[in-house]
């Protein structure tokens, strides 16, 4: 029996249930990435330290991230298991390499959490009215949002789809529908303003370091498809189903973040004032010029929502990824993190174990160890989808098409190597340490946090192998 005809078959005692539909596949993908989050945790940055001109960054991205999907979709296909990156790591190129790539892959997820935790703990607060600036508010309600999403992603998969169901129709709201009422109600600037940051108006071609820096940027905005692959097991017809909820997830979560981003950059009242560094926010300072302090806390609760969503979906992924390893015995605690509870067959002490971990980076965050972290997440998603690339491109330039029910022909050789290519070009991108009057240790974060986690991961590889 093939992989794929392993992983499609009914479930049986002890296994994870296939209790989620192509749908559900899309729609958790869609809320990992989550379009609000994909946005406005970049924008300030992006507009601030580039100009308008970050845009570009978005479609330069896509292109890239497009290619990684489909590479993604054809080893999906052909490799439908829990735990995505991880395993089809570890059946092409071996055991040892599949379990660094899982090893990236969920010490960047809770990460993420944590920052996200923050970050909607912001926006829920200045939605209840309290004091967004105070230290107290922020950690009493980035907990809340922390236990919150691990309650949700615990208590059956029926409310969970629920839950992300109702947070995809609050994204639409707050990205698409914000867009359509700036661009035909509000637009203030010029599309000329795209040009400002990045195109010479001497010579009008692009300016390289500042264009750069917005593929940077804008890398934040288009991970998070992979996570369709890691309930794989948990989907009906995965082979199938998996691959078109990586590929629309992408394409439909990047066209609302592009086209959100434009239509807040056209509406700002005071763009100067903006690129200057004046504004703190300045997607909020927009909503509420042109809608009103009413219109405003309408779509604060949108953004919580989008946040809230974003981390369901990330705490749920990681948490497949910490059984899948589990399963192999490539834990410690791996029987305990193996198993599976209730009625419907979850990974609950994986949950737990990846709230616990959120946890931990989330006490960091009020130290300076955490902003060397939090540097690094960004690259940590494309180093975790490196491994799996790489793998894919070694094994068809050394043995040749493999059959999927998923592929692109003639083109998939193509694709599959351009992909691993923009991941490599991509990750050094991020890493690239462009300012030299940080602190060392921030503005080479993403090495040190990489060095540190492979000589952690050689000992706990070691420790393992002991057994």
């Amino acid at each position: 029996m093939s992989v794929a005809e392993d992983a499609g078959r009914k479930a049986g005692p002890g296994e994870l249930l296939r209790d989620f539909t192509a749908t559900s596949a899309f729609s958790l993908a869609f809320a990992f990435i989550s379009p609000i989050v994909a946005l406005y945790s970049i924008f300030t940055v992006a507009l601030t330290m580039v100009g308008p001109g970050f845009w570009w960054g978005f479609p330069i991205t896509l292109a890239g991230q497009m290619l990684v999907a489909l590479s993604f979709a054809m080893l999906v296909s052909r490799m439908p298991l829990e735990g995505s990156i991880y395993q089809w790591s570890r059946h092409i190129m071996g055991p040892t390499y599949g379990w660094f790539a899982g090893w990236a892959y969920i010490w960047t997820l809770p990460i993420a959490i944590a920052a996200v935790s923050l970050g909607g703990a912001g926006f829920l607060a200045q939605f209840l009215g309290l004091d967004a600036s105070s230290k107290p508010v922020t950690v009493v309600l980035a907990l809340a949002l922390i236990a919150g999403i691990t309650l949700a992603n615990t208590v059956g998969r029926k409310y969970l789809k629920l839950i992300i169901g109702l947070c995809i129709v609050a994204e639409i709201i707050g990205s698409i529908g914000l867009g359509i009422a700036f661009l035909t109600l509000y637009q203030v600037n010029d599309f000329s303003v795209l040009s400002q940051g990045v195109i010479d108006p001497a010579t009008g071609g692009f300016l390289l370091p500042p264009l750069l820096f917005g593929v940077a940027i804008a890398g934040w905005a288009f991970v998070g498809f992979e996570s369709a692959g890691s309930i794989a097991e948990e989907v009906k017809d995965p082979a199938r189903a998996v691959p078109k909820a990586m590929i629309f997830s992408l394409l439909f979560v990047s066209t609302i973040v592009a086209f959100s981003a434009l239509a807040v950059i056209l509406a700002i009242p005071d763009l100067e004032a903006v690129k200057a560094g004046n504004v703190l926010d300045p997607v909020a300072a927009t909503i509420e010029h042109h809608l009103g302090p009413v219109g405003l806390h309408f779509m604060t609760a949108t953004f919580v929502i989008g946040f809230i969503a974003c981390m369901v979906g990330l705490q749920a992924s990681v948490s497949r990824v910490i059984w899948a390893l589990a399963r192999e015995g490539d834990l410690p605690m791996a029987k305990a993190l193996a198993k599976l509870s209730g009625e419907d067959r979850l990974p609950v002490n994986a949950i737990l174990a990846a709230a616990v971990m959120s946890l931990i980076f989330f006490a960091l965050s009020f130290t300076n160890i955490y902003m060397i972290l939090l540097t690094f997440t960004t690259a940590g998603f494309y180093i975790s989808f490196l491994f799996p690339a790489l793998a894919a491109a070694y094994e068809r330039i050394t043995q040749g098409p493999k059959p999927a029910s998923f592929n692109l022909g003639k083109w998939s050789g193509v694709v599959i190597i351009t992909a691993a290519i923009w991941l490599i070009f991509q990750t050094v991108n991020i890493s690239w340490p462009r300012f030299p009057e940080l602190p060392w240790y921030e503005n080479w974060a993403v090495p040190l946090v990489v060095t540190i986690l492979a000589v952690l991961g050689f000992l706990v590889r070691a420790f393992l192998s002991k057994k």
